[in-house]
């Protein structure tokens, strides 16, 4: 489904014309933004050695109340509506897919929705909630262990050449031209911060492994996302946090916006409240006129065991 030989080129007008193939399908999620959190933003933060004190007002897409829970969907129906245009499609929905891939409520969810059998592989680890979701959109699910996961992975991977960074080179196509500037935030926890360190030597890192709390942000960025990422210069900069960062910016989320994110959709904030070489850059370029940012929250699956889990930690 990420064959780059079939795919539409990789443009913001292909972007545009995706989005009116999946309109009808997915929601028109809601754009926050808090007076708290503008004011600490712009607010020097303790401990930082040289402290910056940009100017930010800050807006929040909640891709977290997208269908599933993650703005995925929006890739899975596309994928599925343009299955359907194929050739082999059977207008009665007779035609069965194996579909294999790691955002699974959200194919499970299109699939139903065409009347298409999704064949979904996860690994046994996978969130109970996700698991949960993947068997009420009726899919055929597959459990696996970890190392059978990643094997099947691998393969899967090097066919259609995609994986990580999905959400950044998407973003970053949509701006292409338009004047706004792109930034990716990661977690930096046991190396998952793979794209910043591919953006410092020029070279896309291959291998990541790493248990950070943002597990959606655990993989490494796959060869499409890095062509339009780096090699297109597509995206200024890559930064990231440490995971005390990140629990703080979730805490933040949950109490002054009243959104459910897990901690991969809390990873921009943090890098906006607490990362000093992006505050410092913000900071020198914006001046007194300051900044409007614009952040991504995606995605809200997360269950209450453990969201009692991670803030037990602090």
């Amino acid at each position: 489904m990420a064959d780059e030989s079939t795919c539409a080129p990789l443009t913001r007008a292909s972007v545009v014309n995706a989005h009116e193939l999946i309109k009808s399908r997915i929601h028109k999620t809601p754009v926050f933004t808090s007076r708290f959190l503008n004011q600490l933003a712009s607010t020097e933060q303790a401990g930082s050695q040289r402290p910056a004190k940009p100017i930010l007002r800050l807006w929040f897409k909640c891709e977290n109340l997208q269908r599933i829970g993650a703005f995925k969907a929006r890739g899975a129906f596309h994928a599925i509506e343009k299955l359907k245009q194929e050739p082999s499609w059977l207008e009665n929905g007779g035609a069965k897919k194996g579909v294999v891939c790691n955002h699974a409520q959200a194919v499970a969810l299109a699939a139903r929705e065409s009347q298409i059998t999704a064949h979904i592989v996860m690994p046994e680890t996978s969130s109970p909630v996700k698991i949960q979701s993947v068997r009420e959109y009726s899919a055929s699910l597959i459990l696996c262990g970890r190392f059978e996961r990643e094997a099947c992975a691998a393969e899967i991977m090097a066919k259609t050449g995609a994986r990580g960074g999905g959400l950044l080179a998407g973003t970053a196509l949509s701006c292409e031209g338009t004047g706004i500037r792109v930034y990716g935030a990661e977690p930096e926890f046991e190396g998952a911060d793979d794209g910043r360190r591919g953006f410092l030597s020029g070279e896309r890192v291959t291998h990541v492994e790493s248990n950070t709390i943002a597990d959606g942000l655990m993989g490494k960025l796959g060869v499409l996302p890095w062509e339009i990422i780096y090699e297109r210069r597509l995206v200024d900069m890559m930064y990231a946090v440490t995971e005390e960062n990140i629990l703080d910016a979730m805490k933040l989320i949950f109490e002054r916006l009243k959104l459910v994110v897990e901690p991969a959709a809390a990873v921009p904030l943090a890098v906006v409240l607490y990362n000093e070489e992006f505050r410092g850059m913000v900071e020198r370029e914006a001046g007194e006129k300051g900044w409007d940012v614009g952040i991504i929250l995606s995605g809200g699956n997360v269950g209450v065991g453990r969201i009692s889990d991670l803030f037990a930690r602090k």
